[in-house]
């Protein structure tokens, strides 16, 4: 990275938005700091703050009088509540460089961040660019420096939420060391840099999106199927604070995440959103008028979602190769449970559950006996976790489950795994051994591979075991849903 010659000279300057709502006086000013402080004077333009309405006294006359004698640092205060996604855009009004560097508010550059972006930016004008994002912690607030031999890439799961996952083996043949630039299928989304005209040419931000939340999984998929490239730069770092909380209020009666990535959906993952709406029990809402968006498409001659997955992240698992996809029913004591699992990558390792079938997807797979469906917690904070039972209640969620040709019990990238223990969510390895399952559609037991044991609720119907097989015990038996046979050959 400090290879004399590395960079282009002549790079061009950015403009560095970074958008706040009541932020703490020394988070923010850590921040802009950062910026002045560890940016060649010749390549930042300016910074632009944006104050999403804030109410805190220290962000008002305060944070002016401070920055009053220094003239790259410009507020711009939006006159109500706007949210994320619209402070962007009006910090991009704003904004006059020829490149736009977002930057959260809780962040840390460090020294020589910039330069290697705009060195991306400089060779190609349709390359979008991301720092690695390094961990600042939320309570020391401690830089944790991040080795950029393990840097990872952006995916996301068919919730259509962001996810991190390895360079994947055909992306590290590309390149002869881990300083290079690599591709990234999406991008977190709070960090990164892009060019002016570019950017409006993609057409923003959809100025119908609400608040936050995916805008980043937009501006991904647009920058590669209409025309650009997509990188995660590892000589670049910013430490950034995660919080544990979001600071923004939702109004009420409106699934604002829900709403946005129905947007999303509809315009840009053509066949491929229906297993999206899956996920959500094909309930789309009100998600506003789209057509402007879909000309945007249209006009700039974009490729299809089929390429984007093929050439881009061909190692996403397609719901549509599943052999069953739904709830999975137990059928035992009333046949009203089904199996469930932890949502957040946190609860990963923990134990299955059974829970009420919700007929809403995500989560479940039903036994037919009793009731209960099987459900796990979808995020991939919830891999290792237990998965259990809980009522059906055929809504998605966290009692969707995936049934692969391979014998895969799955929610996205975690697998229901049995290594003698607990019936837990772990990450897909792919090897069978420990994640085959195999479904006897007649007898409707769920056999498992390695152990030669049946998936089995206990009788108070609030426990996954495992347990020797007979297809004469109700709460041994289960009912996949749209399961279809024609699929495992």
């Amino acid at each position: 990275c400090k290879e004399p010659g590395r960079y282009q000279k002549n790079l061009p300057k950015s403009s560095v938005v970074i958008c706040f709502h009541n932020e703490a006086w020394s988070v923010l000013l850590r921040t802009v700091h950062s910026v002045i402080d560890r940016s060649p004077p010749e390549l930042l333009h300016e910074v632009v703050l944006v104050d999403d309405f804030s109410d805190m006294d220290h962000l008002k006359k305060q944070l002016e009088d401070y920055w009053s004698n220094e003239p790259k640092v410009k507020i711009i205060r939006a006159p109500k509540r706007i949210g994320l996604i619209r402070a962007r855009l009006l910090g991009y009004e704003h904004a006059s460089g020829e490149v736009l560097t977002y930057l959260d508010s809780h962040c840390e550059c460090t020294t020589g961040w910039l330069e290697p972006l705009l060195d991306r930016i400089a060779r190609n004008s349709t390359t979008v660019v991301c720092p690695v994002i390094d961990v600042i912690d939320d309570t020391s607030l401690a830089y944790i420096y991040h080795d950029s031999a393990g840097v990872n890439v952006g995916g996301f799961d068919w919730n259509l939420q962001f996810n991190w996952h390895a360079v994947p083996q055909h992306e590290k043949k590309r390149h002869s060391n881990t300083a290079e630039p690599v591709w990234s299928p999406t991008m977190a989304g709070g960090l990164f840099s892009i060019n002016r005209e570019f950017f409006e040419k993609l057409g923003t931000y959809d100025d119908g999106f609400d608040i936050w939340g995916g805008e980043n999984l937009e501006l991904s998929f647009k920058t590669w199927m209409c025309g650009g490239t997509l990188e995660i730069v590892p000589c670049s770092h910013v430490g950034h604070i995660f919080r544990k909380r979001s600071p923004y209020k939702w109004r009420k009666g409106v699934n604002v995440l829900r709403r946005n990535s129905v947007r999303l959906a509809e315009v840009w993952l053509d066949d491929y959103a229906k297993y999206y709406y899956q996920r959500i029990g094909n309930d789309k809402g009100d998600f506003g008028d789209i057509s402007g968006r879909v000309s945007l498409r249209e006009n700039l001659g974009c490729k299809n979602f089929q390429w984007y997955l093929d050439n881009i992240y061909p190692e996403l698992f397609i719901p549509g190769d599943a052999v069953a996809n739904g709830e999975i029913r137990n059928l035992g004591y009333g046949g009203k449970t089904c199996l469930d699992s932890p949502a957040r990558k946190s609860d990963m390792h923990k134990p299955l559950g059974l829970y009420p079938c919700h007929r809403q997807g995500g989560n479940q797979i039903a036994n037919p006996d009793s009731g209960s469906c099987l459900d796990g917690v979808s995020a991939p904070d919830n891999l290792n976790n237990p998965v259990g039972v809980w009522p059906c209640h055929q809504q998605g969620g966290n009692q969707f489950w995936l049934y692969s040709k391979t014998g895969e019990i799955r929610r996205d990238e975690g697998c229901l795994d049995y290594s003698g223990a607990e019936v837990i969510l772990y990450p897909c390895h792919g090897s069978k051994g420990n994640q085959y399952w195999e479904y006897d559609h007649e007898a409707k037991t769920l056999r498992h591979g390695s152990s030669d044991k049946c998936l089995t609720i206990n009788a108070s119907k609030t426990k996954i075991v495992m347990e020797h097989c007979n297809s004469n015990l109700a709460h041994q038996r289960w009912e996949m849903e749209n399961y279809d046979r024609s699929k495992m050959a």
